[in-house]
Formats: C-alpha cells, structure tokens, sequence
C-alpha cells in the first residue's frame, strides 16, 4: 500500500517500504521514472527474500506523488531523495541509483556519507542535463530553451514528448558532481551496458576515473541497453548489492 511522506517545500513523496535487517536498500529511480519499474519492483521481491529493508518512492512530478514533472530540477528530487532517506530508513543504507538515480546517488555521497553503507548505480547519468541535454543541443534549441523557457523532446519509448526547461539545465549546473572531488569512504559498484543508447558507456569510465575510494569497480555488460532489466542483468544488481552488504556487514 503507498503511503506518503511530507517532503520538502510541502511535496507529498509517495513511497513503499519493506521492514527488514540492517543496511537497508534504497531505490533511486530514473529521470521520468517511478516506484513501479521493473528493477524498482524486483530489488524489493529480492530484499524481502532476503529479510533486507528496503524502501523504493517517486520523486516530486513522479509516478503517485505531487507536482508536475516540468516544474521539478535535479536540486528538487535530490531534497526529496535526502528527506526519503533520513526520514524513512534508519541507520546506514546501500543506495542503489538507476540512471538520474545514480546522479541522485552520487549528491547523496557528498552530502551525507555517514548514512551509506554502499553504493551501486545503473547506468549511472551524473551531469546529464549539462553533458546530455545542453552540450548536444544546435544553437537553435539553446535559443528556444533560453527564450522561451522550455524545448520539447521526442521520446524513444513511445510516451508524451520529454519537457526540458531553462530551469531543469540551470539548476543542474548547481548540482554537478564530475566537476569536484568525489570521495567514496565505502564500496562502491557502478554496473554499465555496452548498448546503452541513453549514457554512454564512456561515462561510466569518467566516473570510475573520478570518483575516489578504496573498493570501487565497474562491471561493462556487453550489449545491455539502458533498461538495464534482462533477468541477467537484473541478477547482476542483486549480485552487486549482494557483493556491497558482504564488506560491510
């Protein structure tokens, strides 16, 4: 049954949570994602297996909980991320970031390691809107973004357009993390396909090559896509959380 948390700004954050042992597991959805995906709902059916806590939420313009997507910024579902966390989880948690969640993750890293056990992202996508959106955007779109205040983009998965707003590009630039130190104090797994048409398997090099820590490595799937959700792949996360809770139990 979703319940509701009263977040940030009053921003109703619709969530699920499973009781369980210690580090618990946090889901990080995507960009336009929810709680419902597919890797959201197996890693919950794999926590409770396993006794393991686990919490999966929508943030703000997602899924169940309120406001609209186009008014959100990377600034806005981080608060919602660090209030999820510290307000729904007790003690140390491995996070585990799908794309935009693994930019989420990596601010979460920053700005309150003593609440991670660990770390594993998926198809991680950190300084998207800058390195993504912006950075391959012709001189016509920027002029569009910075006039009017919004650009539409089509969808490769058959939904309503993408809405990109002057906003979303700005605030991220607020947020980047691939432009300062990145420490990683615990073990940390980022996972990566070769097919992935969305991240560029030559950004998860970029993050292993920046970030920093002792226990730290990157798994290249070959031919995965950016769905990441093949039952072999969605056993390599499980194997991944698996492998981060083992060090640090």
């Amino acid at each position: 049954m979703t319940q509701f948390l009263e977040g940030p700004q009053g921003r109703r954050i619709a969530y699920h949570r499973s009781e369980g042992t210690g580090p618990g597991v946090v889901f990080l959805g995507g960009f336009r994602s929810d709680m419902q995906g597919t890797k959201a709902l197996w890693l919950e059916d794999w926590a409770r297996k396993c006794g393991r806590a686990f919490l999966r939420f929508d943030y703000s313009g997602h899924g169940e909980s309120s406001g609209a997507f186009e008014d959100g910024a990377i600034g806005d579902w981080f608060a919602d991320a660090t209030a999820a966390v510290q307000k729904l989880t007790e003690g140390r948690q491995v996070l585990v970031g799908s794309s935009m969640g693994g930019w989420i993750g990596l601010l979460l890293a920053r700005t309150i390691p003593e609440r991670l056990a660990g770390l594993v992202t998926v198809a991680a996508a950190p300084d998207f809107t800058e390195r993504g959106y912006w950075a391959g955007f012709p001189e016509a779109e920027r002029a569009a973004l910075l006039e009017q205040g919004r650009v539409e983009l089509p969808s490769e998965y058959g939904d309503a357009p993408y809405v990109i707003t002057r906003r979303l590009i700005e605030d991220g630039r607020d947020h980047l993390v691939l432009d300062q130190p990145l420490p990683m104090p615990f073990p940390v797994r980022f996972l990566q396909g070769t097919a992935d048409a969305d991240v560029p398997m030559s950004w998860a090099l970029d993050l292993l090559d920046h970030a920093t820590g002792e226990d730290m490595r990157l798994t290249l799937v070959k031919g995965a896509d950016h769905r990441f959700s093949t039952p072999d792949c969605l056993a390599l996360i499980g194997a991944a959380v698996d492998e981060v809770l083992a060090r640090v139990a």
